[in-house]
């Protein structure tokens, strides 16, 4: 999960893609009784700009598997995300930092498992919730 800013400005390539797949910290699923089944698929692309700040485009897609929400049923979740952050070698409060050299992507890509959760886990779009008869 490094790009290595040096060698590809060495290279004179400004820009490239990247694939690997990552095993994601438990601690990172929010949703009780739910967890990543796998691994989480990551691929993007970057570009590298005059000011050596670096532009990344993340791509997430992963499974999420638990109990449903409403009414407690096994269910699952494919989740797709997509988000386009900034590297910057100094720190300014917003976006990420690196030191001029490499970018590790690993805090980019626990983030973006962060944000790209549900809020809740269905078994179906249509759950109604728990049958009480």
């Amino acid at each position: 999960m490094i790009i290595d800013v040096v060698r590809q400005t060495a290279l004179k390539k400004y820009s490239g893609s990247f694939s690997f797949e990552y095993d994601c910290p438990a601690g990172l699923v929010i949703l009780p009784s739910a967890d990543i089944v796998g691994k989480v698929k990551v691929s993007g692309e970057f570009e590298i700009y005059d000011d050596d700040s670096v532009g990344v485009r993340l791509r997430l897609s992963y499974l999420l598997r638990g109990v449903c929400s409403y009414c407690l049923e096994p269910a699952e979740q494919r989740v797709e995300y997509e988000d386009d952050v900034l590297y910057l070698t100094e720190d300014d409060g917003e976006n990420y930092s690196y030191n001029g050299l490499k970018i590790d992507l690993t805090t980019a890509v626990n983030d973006a498992v962060l944000f790209s959760q549900p809020q809740i886990l269905l078994c179906s779009p249509d759950c109604k919730g728990i049958d009480i008869k």
